[in-house]
């Protein structure tokens, strides 16, 4: 006889955002404050339950919408990992599927659903323990970081941070707020412009700023996202982050 089978066990599956910007040469990630139990009045990342037949891209962007009022999903959006199901939720077993956004900052319009209010919190307030975040909320929030840090060694998308055209100092603030640490201008200037396939040049400059114009630059053409979909190309030599 055929041996038996256990029954496979059914449990609710949730997504996560965790939208990552850059504002004043910050790191910030948004959060809400939980309307309802469990962790009521606690800061949480943006998410929610996924609905029969929906899809899990659609589903975060969804849950996105509904808690912090940004209706169109900005920037890069991306598969983090999953969580769970067993130890993570007071409510029972719950597999949580994380997605990592990184987006130039946009404003958070209006709590809604399941949130009293949402807003953008600096990354290095949760990484010293100032904020105290709902579920396992705190270590898929270190995992984003840290995929968000490999992220800009290999692959173009500290450009997601910045608008479609950028100055080279915009483009390293970015690079020193995510990856935590100063760089020598002149030298990351070198790299980045001399980096095949990154960056080109519009032949514009910034104007009306203080200081000095500064030349503007854009991804190549071959590091740009096309028909909605996100860029896979790598950066050959990378741009590698100061190791201590």
């Amino acid at each position: 006889m055929p041996e038996s089978h256990p029954e496979p066990a059914r449990f609710p599956v949730t997504v996560d955002v965790v939208a990552l910007t850059v504002a004043d040469d910050t790191l910030n990630v948004l959060l809400i404050t939980r309307l309802i139990e469990p962790f009521r009045g606690t800061l949480a990342l943006p998410g929610g339950f996924v609905l029969a037949g929906e899809d899990l891209p659609s589903a975060a962007a969804r849950e996105l919408a509904e808690e912090t009022g940004v209706e169109h999903v900005p920037g890069y959006l991306e598969q983090l990992g999953s969580y769970g199901p067993k130890g993570r939720d007071p409510r029972g077993d719950v597999l949580t599927v994380a997605h990592l956004l990184l987006a130039p900052n946009f404003p958070v319009l209006s709590a809604g659903s399941d949130a009293e209010h949402a807003g953008w919190y600096p990354v290095s307030q949760v990484l010293r323990g100032e904020v105290q975040l709902a579920f396992d909320h705190e270590r898929i929030l270190a995992d984003a970081l840290e995929r968000a840090k490999s992220k800009l060694e290999y692959s173009p998308l500290a450009a997601a941070f910045c608008g479609e055209e950028f100055t080279v100092a915009q483009l390293r603030a970015v690079y020193e707020a995510v990856w935590g640490t100063r760089l020598d201008p002149r030298n990351f200037h070198r790299k980045a412009t001399g980096t095949p396939g990154f960056l080109e040049s519009t032949g514009r400059m910034t104007a009306g700023d203080a200081g000095r114009p500064a030349a503007l630059f854009r991804l190549a053409e071959t590091a740009r996202p096309t028909a909605g979909q996100p860029t896979h190309a790598v950066l050959n030599p990378p741009l590698m982050r100061p190791r201590d």
